[in-house]
């Protein structure tokens, strides 16, 4: 992964990249094999951009902010934790209260305007159309003050007021994904929702104005009860190439795209056009149906290799920003849409034990830390349970998570055992307790501004524990 982010064409320039593609060289020359091939890679290339436009629909489509939704251009604050019913985002947290905004930067920028947090910990990660995080304020960045920002869209050209900082993003699809640290106490609950509703969004023509902000727009059609991937998936591949050629036109694809995009015109697929299947000979038609499980299993299949491979886990750093790793960003959008840059969070994953056998709740498991040896971070950590689909487990204790929150009991020796099973391990174990369900699930650990020095999971000097199964 390239630590550069990307320079992204304007619509203009690529436009005209894609005029020039010799579309209609390729029909009829390539074998049904050689287009399944292609369109594998362009359905792969394209899972991020179809899932957030997916998302957005889906957590946008209200009139007014309430539950897990908001207009566009409004702040969804979240006062609570998301529950077992929720299933917007694949691999929520249960550490951080959201506060999340959805903008379409094509008409003008947006200031967001930050108040003081004092000494809470909080994050703003910015994620454009394409899911790579471009700005990211917050405690590990810039600090705690009061902060005002014009989040700016690709060809926006102009003249801002001297207080705002510029963040301009590569696509005008943005999706602000803010985290605020909460304990879950009521008492914590009060104090965080007090800063999350300093939180402001309003278009930059009217900031320093009085402004209410229009209601949503409801569309009946639009599925909030299955799970976005589902939908995703779901999608007729010329359905969805049709989709991905339409939101390219707004959310261009970066310079260092191009070869992909040239491949991708072989089949018809070019950015603001129509993608019309009838001009493909009908043997392709008929291979390119079973592309999107094809193209899923591949990323799916590539959590194994995704990064480091210890004791069960599974974690990578090449997250928040993936130049053209185009399969590890459709990955991470698969199990953790939303994830930020490694400096600001990690996150181990695993769905086997020790002795390498697949999680049952059949079985009792304990993650066990040596003294002085718990997850070095500078911000939180915690261990979140997840069903095989990476959704949260209901319990009669709707508790999803462990973390140092829940008054954790070590042992005599300074050690801490994490008992992660479907019963209670006992009454006087229970905050140590991470419930499972009663078959498959998976494990998320995170890390949330890792330490960079040793020990580190980012420099390799510190890796998680492997789970072992209880005699």
């Amino acid at each position: 992964m390239k630590n550069k982010f990307p320079i992204h064409l304007s619509g203009w320039l690529i436009m005209t990249f894609a005029a020039a593609l010799p579309v209609s060289v390729a029909y009829g020359q390539l074998t049904p094999a050689e287009a399944k091939a292609i369109a594998e890679e362009a359905y792969i290339y394209g899972y991020p951009l179809v899932t957030m436009d997916f998302t957005r629909r889906v957590m946008t489509n209200t009139a007014r902010p309430e539950g897990t939704h908001a207009p566009m251009g409004q702040f969804l604050r979240m006062r609570a934790y998301p529950d077992a019913s929720f299933k917007d985002v694949t691999a929520p947290n249960a550490d951080t209260l959201y506060s999340t905004a959805w903008l379409d930067l094509a008409a003008e920028p947006y200031v967001l305007s930050l108040p003081d947090l004092g000494d809470r910990y909080f994050l703003m990660p910015m994620l454009d159309g394409w899911t790579n995080v471009f700005q990211v304020p917050g405690t590990r960045t810039t600090g705690n003050k009061a902060q005002s920002y014009a989040i700016t869209g690709p060809g926006w050209k102009g003249t801002l007021p001297p207080e705002l900082k510029e963040l301009k993003s590569p696509t005008d699809i943005v999706w602000i994904l803010g985290r605020t640290y909460c304990t879950g106490t009521p008492e914590d609950y009060e104090a965080c929702h007090a800063v999350m509703d300093k939180y402001q969004l309003v278009p930059l023509s009217s900031y320093r104005k009085p402004y209410t902000p229009p209601a949503g727009k409801v569309d009946p059609g639009i599925d909030e009860k299955t799970a976005v991937r589902e939908q995703v998936n779901r999608l007729p591949i010329a359905d969805y190439f049709q989709l991905l050629a339409t939101l390219m036109k707004t959310n261009p694809p970066a310079a260092e795209d191009a070869p992909i995009l040239a491949r991708m015109a072989k089949i018809g697929l070019v950015p603001g056009k129509e993608f019309d299947a009838s001009k493909l000979d009908p043997a392709v038609v008929k291979e390119l149906a079973s592309v999107p499980q094809a193209a899923f299993a591949k990323i799916m299949g590539h959590f194994k290799t995704a990064g480091t491979a210890e004791k069960g886990w599974v974690f990578t750093t090449k997250t928040g920003l993936y130049g053209t790793d185009y399969l590890q960003r459709a990955l991470i959008t698969a199990i953790g849409l939303g994830a930020n840059r490694p400096q600001d969070a990690v996150y181990p994953t695993s769905e086997v034990d020790t002795s390498g056998q697949p999680y049952s709740g059949a079985y009792k498991y304990v993650l066990h830390f040596p003294k002085g040896q718990t997850p070095p971070a500078t911000g939180f950590w915690s261990l979140t349970m997840y069903d095989g689909e990476y959704f949260f487990v209901d319990n009669r204790l709707n508790k999803y998570t462990v973390s140092p929150r829940d008054k954790l009991q070590y042992n005599d020796d300074g050690s801490l055992d994490i008992y992660i099973q479907n019963e209670s391990p006992g009454k006087e174990k229970e905050a140590n307790w991470l419930p499972a369900p009663k078959d498959k699930f998976i494990l998320m650990m995170r890390l949330y501004w890792p330490q960079e020095t040793a020990p580190s999971i980012i420099n390799g000097t510190w890796q998680p524990p492997g789970v072992k199964r209880a005699e």
